[in-house]
This record gives structure tokens, sequence and C-alpha cells, in this order.
């Protein structure tokens, strides 16, 4: 997600979060990317039906108020808009017998794959503030000689992209010379398979900007097979940061993958945060002149647009945060959250917690 698009959603949550009803009548929709918006029209028209038997005339009609916003609104829309969209209705007055109903429509800056349709005393808010999580994005490969999949973890969900079946047959029962001739015939079926897939591995992976890493995992020795025999070209082969031993090659062994690598993810996030706090500390020994710390140093290498990577501590105060984070919006700065769980991140905190690496002397 584009940093804008992170801020508008962190300040439209701030706002929604605020927001309880006095009933179970405040409503959300979520309408994910690519679906017919005019399902989701018909799917609230039924629940306009439905709310008939709510008991209290008050919230009955709070909600059937809350469904027709909506109904008009998406009666209005031609299509989903390209992330899809949400819709939140409903009377947020905080005193009892008054009206103050709102109706927000919010098109996430990413994809949404969330279909939902929920009436509460609150919005359901969950959906979006999982946008807002860091996302690694690691690529997953299970393979073994008969099929292959190949998928990624973008931050804690695991997408699948590809899916093989392979034409290597079956081990022979069969001796001598022919049985030889079998095993070899297979042999070579197998580096043909694992070559297509290290071929789809550099469609998919090679140039993956964010992509942090590779894990791979297979039964026995099929995995080091691939790794050996499929010809990965260096910079994937560089990439894999972790090989398991998976008794599955499908969607069910891409979640034993990352189920069994959880370590390995874990210390790859902090061999990350080390490399670029050790990048900044370096330059603040070596270049000087072209890094600054501490709050007004900062801001004013913000103001004059020399800021490269913007440095900021978790333990800051979220406000300080949100308000820094704006600001390198404005000359597309990149933002690093600095946690304090490493050595050089408590250092960090004590230097101030904010810091940047600039792109000219100021």
């Amino acid at each position: 997600m584009e940093e804008a698009d992170k801020l508008k959603l962190e300040e439209f949550l701030d706002e929604m979060k605020e927001y309880k009803a006095r009933h179970t009548e405040l409503i959300s929709v979520y309408v994910p990317a690519g679906f017919d918006i005019n399902l989701i029209t018909k799917q609230i028209e039924s629940e306009k039906s439905t709310a008939t038997n709510i008991k209290s005339t008050t919230t009955r009609k709070n909600v059937k108020d809350a469904l027709e916003s909506l109904i008009r609104l998406t009666k209005g829309m031609k299509k989903t808009p390209k992330n899809g969209v949400v819709l939140f209705a409903g009377n947020v007055s905080k005193v009892e017998g008054q009206d103050n109903f709102i109706t927000e429509v919010f098109e996430p800056g990413e994809e949404l794959n969330v279909r939902l349709y929920r009436c509460d005393q609150t919005f359901v808010l969950e959906p979006l503030d999982e946008m807002l999580e860091v996302k690694e994005v690691y690529g997953l490969v299970v393979i073994e000689r008969n099929e292959a999949t190949i998928g990624l973890l973008v931050g804690k969900k695991i997408k699948v992209l590809q899916k093989f079946d392979s034409m290597v047959p079956g081990k022979t029962n069969k001796g001598g010379q022919s049985a030889a001739r079998y095993s070899r015939i297979r042999d070579n079926m197998a580096k043909e398979f694992f070559r297509k897939i290290a071929k789809v591995m550099k469609e998919e992976f090679f140039d993956m900007k964010n992509l942090k890493g590779i894990l791979v995992g297979g039964p026995g020795p099929t995995k080091e097979d691939f790794l050996k025999e499929g010809n990965l070209v260096t910079a994937l082969q560089e990439k894999v940061i972790a090989v398991k031993d998976i008794g599955y090659a499908d969607e069910h062994g891409l979640d034993l993958l990352v189920e069994c690598s959880g370590d390995v993810l874990a210390e790859q996030e902090i061999i990350y945060e080390k490399k670029i706090l050790e990048k900044f500390f370096n330059m603040l020994g070596k270049e000087r002149d072209k890094t600054v710390y501490g709050v007004k140093e900062v801001e004013k290498a913000l103001k004059f647009g020399a800021v490269d990577t913007l440095f900021l501590s978790k333990k800051l105060k979220k406000s300080d945060i949100k308000k820094f984070e704006k600001k390198a919006s404005e000359t597309s700065v990149k933002v690093e959250l600095i946690s304090v769980d490493t050595e050089e991140g408590g250092e960090f905190w004590n230097l101030g917690g904010i810091g940047a690496i600039l792109r000219f002397k100021i």
C-alpha cells in the first residue's frame, strides 16, 4: 500500500472506531475486488425484509433506514471499484431517541478479498486494520516428483499462485536391465519437471521487489534434488532461506511449510532490522552530513525534501508516528518502523527514536 493510502486508512479507522450504537444497528458491508455489486444490492434488499422482524420499533427503523441508504449507494455504482469497497451506515447518536445517521464509503489502497455483511453495535473494522500490518512477502514452493505448488506468504495470508501435476511415472517392481532403463527415464522426466518449476519460479518471483526470501519444502531428498537439478537462477537460489521436510506438495503442503518455518521467518525480520540500522549507524559515524537524528533535525530535513529513508521507533507516541509518516508521504520518503526487540533497536530508541538517511547534504 502506498504511504498516502496508508495514512488515509489510518485516519479513517481512527474516526470509525469512535462510533458505537446504543443497540445492534450499525451495518458493515465488505465487497471484495471483482465481485458483482448487483448481488450485494440484492443481499441488502433481502436483509431489509428480514429487518421487519426486529421487535424494537426504534432499532427496526434505524436498521431499515441504514439499509435503504446502502441500497441507494450500491444502485448508484456501475461496478465494484478496482480494489473492492467497504460500506458503513447507521445511527451513531449517543442519545436515545435522537438521530445522527452516517453513511461512509471507503475504497482501500490494496485489494480487498473479504466479503462480509454484519449488523452490530460497532462497525466491523478488523479487515481494514489488517491492511496496516507490515506485510513481508515470501515465495513458497512445495515439490515432489509427481506434483508441485507455488505460492506466496503475504503477511499472515497464504496465496496459491500455481499448481502442477507431472507425468513422472511411479516406481516399477521389475528387475534387470529394463528396470535400470525405466529408472533413467523417470529421472530424466523428473529433471524436466524440476526445470519447469524453476522456470515458473523465475516468472513469478524474479521481478518481485518486496520478496524477502523463498521457502522450499518437499518429501525426502526431492527438494534438494530440485534445487540441484532444476537450474534455478542464481539470484533466486540466493533467496532460498529455508528447506524443510514436508510430506505434501499441494495447498496443505504450503500451510505446513509456513508452520514449520516460523523460526526462520521471525529471524528474517530481526536480520532485516539489524541490517538497515547497521547502515544508519555506519553512516552516522562515517558520513555524518548524510544523516540526521532528533525531532528538530529530522523535521528540518523533511522540510527541505532531503530525506531518503526515515526511521521511527515503534515506542514513539502513535500521534507522532502518524505526523512524521504524513510528512514523509509528501516527498515520497521510505519509512522504516523500528522495534526495540533488538540491541540496535534499543540503541536507536536511546538516540531519540527518530532519524534519517539523507538524499543530499543540507
